[in-house]
């Protein structure tokens, strides 16, 4: 889905970013129509559809949207920054979706370092404490880069999902960022794994994504 609310500097989706609101079809979007009818066509081949961006959650139809998939007998996973707490209940009360990822970017008392504007914290400790309460898998996950996080920073984040089922080290990776300026690099994998201990002191399972 296209369109963000946060401004996170090194996200490397920036066209998706960019188009809040598609006017016509280009070749980088397709239609409703034409993702359901590819749908079709994979019925008895895939499982389940992982909807993602952007945020989706900044669309008033994703409910429906959602629905549309469920009753095509899909499961639906959502990718979400856990900044619309308020939709994720609403998904949530009309089991349209069967595992939420939320991205957890930064100790959320300075959320607004890579957020790229002040945040309400109260609205992601919210979504957070849906997501654990009413799913039975679900993931945090953060996407670490180096000269941006430190270990002390995974700990705190940890702190906040503490015993928390699943939490992700996601490695960054360069590329086209929203700052053309931005030169930070990934981490390495003996780096990572230090991270990971500090973090399976918190969560139930830690696992790493280069």
């Amino acid at each position: 889905t296209a369109g963000c609310n946060p401004y996170c500097w090194y996200c490397q989706n920036t066209e998706i970013k960019k188009k809040k609101k598609i006017k016509k079809i280009s070749h980088d979007f397709i239609s409703e129509n034409i993702f359901f009818r590819f749908l079709k066509t994979r019925a008895g081949f895939i499982d389940g559809v992982v909807i993602c961006g952007g945020e989706p959650t900044i669309h008033a139809d994703l409910p429906d949207f959602c629905r549309k998939i469920k009753e095509a007998g899909f499961l639906v996973k959502l990718d979400t920054n856990g900044s619309k707490p308020e939709v994720l209940k609403k998904l949530l009360d009309e089991k349209l979706v069967d595992y939420i990822a939320m991205d957890i970017k930064y100790p959320l008392d300075r959320y607004e370092v890579v957020s790229g504007r002040k945040v309400d914290i109260n609205l992601y400790t919210a979504s957070i404490e849906i997501i654990r309460r009413r799913l039975p898998e679900y993931e945090f996950r953060t996407t670490v880069i180096k000269g941006v996080h430190t270990a002390e920073d995974i700990e705190n984040i940890t702190q906040t999902i503490s015993g928390a089922e699943h939490y992700y080290l996601q490695n960054y990776r360069s590329g086209n960022t929203l700052n053309p300026d931005f030169i930070w690099e990934s981490f390495s994998e003996q780096e990572l794994q230090c991270f990971k201990q500090i973090a399976e002191k918190k969560v139930m399972k830690c696992g790493i994504r280069m």
